[in-house]
């Protein structure tokens, strides 16, 4: 559980850090640059990775799927912003939970008890009253949080799939991930450049590698919390998100005086109750 409450610290820190630098106008897509090459030198510094590791059985094509998904999904995020708001991007992002919860179910075999049943059904409600807020954009481009929604459910899955593949050491598959990812949010700095006609913002490096920082935290502690649970994935997927949302509600009420309602608190109770039945059905 100690890997859990870690990486969804990390989570949190990394949304919190992301909030504050909309407040400087530092540029999203450097700062996912800047936060790669930081979680990059902090894997290769930590663990010292062997990529020679990498055999010809090493699920290359997931490495590379989950390399190009995780800064594209942060350009999608940025979209949904713009033309649906944040609320309800939030929502996709979090709701994302049903597809690898299914996944545990229909692709890793798990058995649900009744608890965990309970559990998942609770949480569901919880996170649809959480995450009930008013919106005045009624501009309706939905392909962007279905996008941001789907693919943090199958970034979810492959993470599950890097952690069970045990012959290369899922340190050294974090760092080809980031590698990855870096490449490609390189291109997409490159492009905002020469075609979009972005400036560079000083600002962003700072912002950057503070994101590197937690992010690197949040998926080290994500794929350790796989492993501790390799046989409950759900228990996993669920409580990440389940209690990213509950600590981030309570962090945007508190520091950032963003208001409760009374459905919000409500599903930050039940959301609670469905940690509580998922611990239990461990048990």
């Amino acid at each position: 559980m100690l890997f859990l409450i870690l990486s969804i610290l990390c989570s949190v820190i990394v949304g919190v850090i992301f909030k504050i630098s909309r407040k400087y106008n530092a540029n999203p897509s450097q700062i996912i640059s800047f936060n790669y090459i930081a979680a990059i030198t902090l894997c290769y510094f930590t663990f010292a990775p062997d990529l020679n590791a990498l055999d010809n059985n090493a699920p290359l094509e997931i490495y590379t799927s989950v390399g190009i998904l995780l800064p594209i999904l942060f350009l999608f995020l940025a979209l949904s912003i713009k033309y649906m708001g944040i609320a309800k991007t939030d929502a996709a992002q979090r709701l994302s939970l049903f597809i690898p919860i299914l996944a545990a179910w229909l692709l890793f075999n798990e058995g649900f008890n009744t608890y965990k049943v309970i559990g998942v059904l609770v949480g569901f409600a919880a996170l649809l009253f959480i995450l009930k807020k008013p919106s005045d954009n009624a501009e309706n481009k939905w392909i962007y949080p279905a996008t941001v929604l789907f693919g943090f459910g199958v970034i979810d899955i492959l993470f599950k799939k890097i952690a069970l593949y045990t012959v290369v050491p899922y340190t050294t598959s974090l760092f080809f991930v980031f590698l990855i990812a870096f490449a490609v949010s390189i291109l997409m700095v490159i492009y905002k450049f020469f075609i979009a006609k972005e400036n560079f913002v000083l600002k962003s490096i700072p912002f950057g590698i503070l994101v590197g920082i937690f992010n690197f935290g949040n998926i080290l502690f994500y794929l350790k919390a796989h492993k501790a649970f390799a046989e409950n994935p759900s228990t996993v997927f669920a409580g990440m998100n389940m209690g990213v949302i509950i600590l981030g509600t309570l962090i945007g009420a508190f520091f950032f005086k963003e208001k409760l309602s009374k459905i919000n608190i409500l599903g930050l109770f039940l959301a609670l109750i469905a940690v509580v039945f998922i611990f239990l059905s461990q048990l």
